[in-house]
Order: C-alpha cells, then structure tokens, then sequence
C-alpha cells in the first residue's frame, strides 16, 4: 500500500476522531449543565407526602420515605397522609391503590399540639423532639404551639415530663378560614414592581 492510497483512510480516521472529541465535549457539557440533583420521582412523592416527619412508616422522615417508594416500597405506610395520600401516591405511580397498612398506624382527623402553658415547666424536651420546629420557649420558661407550623406528629408527646401536651383537632371548615399570606417571592416582586 502506497502513502498516497493511505490519505484517504488516515483522513478518514481524523474526521472520525474530530467527530467522537466533539461530540464527547458536548455530552459532557451536556451532563455537568442538566444535572439532575437526586431523583425526580423522589421529589414529586415527596411533594405529595404530608411533611409530618413523625417517623410512623418505618423511615426517619417524608424524604426517606419517598426515595423508598421510588425504588419501589409501598405506598400505604402514612398514617398521616391517609388515604388521600395514598390515592394521589397510586395516581402518580401508575399502581393501584391500596388501604392504609394498620401495622404503622390508623388515619385520624389532622390534630395539632397544644400546650397548657399553666403546667409546663420549660424543659425544652419538646422542643427538641419536634421536627418542623413549631414550638417556641427557652430553658425554665413555657412554652407554645404555632398551630400553622405543627403538623400533629405526636412526637412531643413522650418527651414531655409533665405530661402538659395534648393533641387537639384541628378546626377547619369556613368559620375557621383565613386569607393565606403572600409568599415572600411575591412580596419581593411587588416591591421590585413598585
């Protein structure tokens, strides 16, 4: 074989080689630019889980649990989504629905915590127990509750030595409604606006 029968393959090979360097470079510009942080079936679960965070299906919080159903768990486990939850979780997944598994609990009407300030000795357990942080106080005074923030997970209940925690139903229904506030993405816009 001649030099002169070897351009055309060598030219070949270079366009080839120019074609594969540029190509990678775009699909890893590509892949570092759309990343993906996590799964996105995980995230939309866990939108529609009700963020108690109060550990009753088996997993330290809504998140775990969400990233367990995506690779597959069940979807009945949340008491305190209820079946409601469950429906929109069957929905979302393409399965069928379930009934809500009595092993980790039973569906009760949303309550919120509510301390009888008279008794509490401002210990700071609750406080510490709760994970949505919806209890105000400090060390050796008392306590309360922002009902708005409380998601009624029961998880102050033990800790509490004096036992001045009960969970209360919440109201709904029209005499207990209420304007929701404004975001602070629109207060912000509003204000740019102005």
């Amino acid at each position: 074989m001649s030099l002169v029968d070897t351009q055309p393959v060598l030219a070949a090979l270079m366009a080839l080689l120019g074609l594969g360097i540029t190509f990678g470079a775009i699909l890893g510009f590509a892949s570092i630019r759309f990343r993906t942080e996590g799964n996105p079936l995980a995230d939309q679960i866990n939108q529609i889980l009700p963020q108690t965070q109060c550990g009753q299906c088996g997993y330290p919080g809504c998140k775990p649990y969400a990233a367990a159903i995506a690779e597959g768990d069940v979807i009945n486990k949340c008491p305190p989504g209820g079946q409601e939850t469950i429906d929109a979780l069957a929905d979302l997944l393409d399965v069928e629905s379930m009934t809500l598994d009595a092993e980790h609990g039973e569906e009760k009407a949303p309550k919120v915590a509510f301390i009888r300030e008279a008794e509490c000795i401002g210990c700071t357990k609750c406080i510490q127990a709760c994970p949505v942080d919806a209890i105000l106080g400090a060390a050796k005074v008392m306590h309360t509750v922002i009902a708005d923030e409380c998601t009624g997970c029961d998880l102050c209940l033990d800790p509490c030595p004096v036992d001045c925690i009960d969970m209360v139903e919440r109201k709904t229904g029209i005499q207990h409604w209420r304007w929701d506030l404004p975001s602070d993405n629109i207060i912000a816009s509003d204000r740019a606006a102005a």
